[in-house]
């Protein structure tokens, strides 16, 4: 497997390349800006863009979707849930005063279970609801690419429309923490984490803190 983190836009979010080391099939995970730095990292890993995967649909996770697919012709998926937020895509950027991703066309809708294939690479879809109404993981062996779920000793915010601290808390003690300790978080923003730690030692999940 090939996988590599880059750190992109304003607002630092981890775009995510992973890749079949014998098909060279890859997908692109939160593309939120950069798109060319992207584009480079992917020519020198000689990978071929057949997804872009988004965990949710917030601007700064997909400014450089459009650009992307533009160039590689990949199918851009997201959950159906953030739909709604994809079509105010051009609203988000102006609030947060980053750019405007334009409009985005989804190819196809991303659903719990759903198992993605990019050669000998299996990812499985893990609907985790709260930061967004559509917030979805991707887990892969030793890996979760977490999105803006679950952070190193944090949360993703709820405070955005569709967010729910309550059902973002939910998601992540049913759907995350039954996972195996040793398993690898890898956040859309900040450090990686594992499951184990983030049991023992996340604020949120402390006993009695909620």
């Amino acid at each position: 497997m090939i996988l590599e983190k880059i750190v992109v836009g304003p607002m630092q979010v981890n775009c995510y390349i992973i890749g079949c080391e014998q098909t060279r099939q890859a997908a692109v995970i939160d593309p939120g800006d950069e798109e060319e730095y992207i584009l480079q990292k992917c020519r020198q890993l000689s990978l071929s863009v057949e997804r872009i995967l988004l965990t949710h649909g917030h601007v700064d996770h997909i400014g450089a979707v459009n650009g992307l697919q533009k160039t590689t012709g990949a199918k851009i998926s997201i959950h159906r849930g953030d739909e709604f937020l994809i079509s105010l895509a051009s609203t988000q950027a102006s609030f947060f005063n980053l750019r405007d991703p334009g409009e985005i066309v989804i190819d196809r809708y991303l659903n719990e279970g759903q198992t993605i294939t990019l050669g000998k690479i299996t990812l499985r879809v893990i609907f985790t609801p709260g930061h967004s109404p559509g917030g979805v993981c991707f887990l892969y062996n030793g890996y979760l690419l977490s999105g803006d779920t679950l952070f190193c000793e944090s949360i993703g915010r709820t405070d955005l429309p569709g967010g729910s601290t309550q059902q973002l808390l939910a998601s992540i003690k049913t759907k995350l923490l039954i996972l195996n300790d040793d398993i690898c978080v890898l956040p859309g923003h900040g450090p990686q984490t594992e499951i184990g730690y983030e049991r023992l030692n996340n604020p949120f999940f402390v006993e009695g803190l909620y």
